[in-house]
């Protein structure tokens, strides 16, 4: 893609989402919930450190800031490496087929542009459990007027393996190799099953505290 759609303005990003084109779709849209996710973490920490009420957590607040900001960029990069996944894998539609070895060359190709285009959005799922253990530490020992703040950043984090996982699946049924096939799905069962409980658990014990 010539134009990076991380250098959009929001609503040029989502007006871009609301257009015509397959893509920006649903898996940029789950890496962009990470990249939500990782800098609303990051803004709890900051709104943590050099407060004196939580002075002892300071220094792993500063981590987590740093962690996050790192994770916020990998997200960022997913956006358009999803995008251009799926470009990758229209691109090998169009190869010739004229001969036997064109066929087997369009054939191989396909294959492995739909293997990429399952894993860049593995990449996003993995990526964004990764950092709930993370959301869980800022909710946990970060500044508790921005406990929400932490909250929604644990909600957009399962949306972003959630979402991610069925853009997994939906490659799935175009690959041969089914030994493969079924190990990503084993995979993202897990990556979903994990999400799932570990925001549930933190959105009751948050909404709960609210009313203590």
């Amino acid at each position: 893609m010539e134009n990076k759609l991380v250098d959009l303005t929001v609503k040029g990003f989502l007006d871009k989402v609301a257009g015509n084109d397959p893509v920006p779709g649903g898996g940029s849209v789950s890496a962009f919930y990470g990249a939500v996710a990782s800098s609303l973490a990051a803004m709890v920490g900051g709104l943590t450190v050099g407060k004196k009420k939580y002075a002892e957590y300071n220094d792993i607040m500063e981590d987590t800031i740093k962690c996050m900001k790192a994770y916020q960029q990998e997200f960022l990069t997913l956006i358009d490496k999803d995008s251009d996944a799926y470009h990758k894998v229209f691109n090998c539609f169009k190869m010739p087929k004229e001969t036997d070895e064109e066929k087997a060359k369009k054939s191989q190709a396909i294959q492995e542009g739909t293997l990429y285009a399952a894993e860049v959005p593995l990449e996003v799922a993995k990526k964004a459990l990764e950092i709930m253990d993370m959301i869980e530490t800022v909710v946990k020992f970060g500044n508790q007027n921005a406990v929400t703040d932490g909250c929604i950043a644990m909600m957009s984090a399962r949306n972003a393996v959630l979402g991610a996982a069925l853009n997994v699946r939906i490659n799935l049924g175009g690959l041969k190799d089914t030994a493969k096939a079924k190990e990503l799905e084993n995979e993202v069962v897990a990556l979903e099953n994990q999400a799932i409980a570990r925001e549930e658990k933190l959105r009751t014990q948050v909404t709960k505290d609210l009313y203590l």
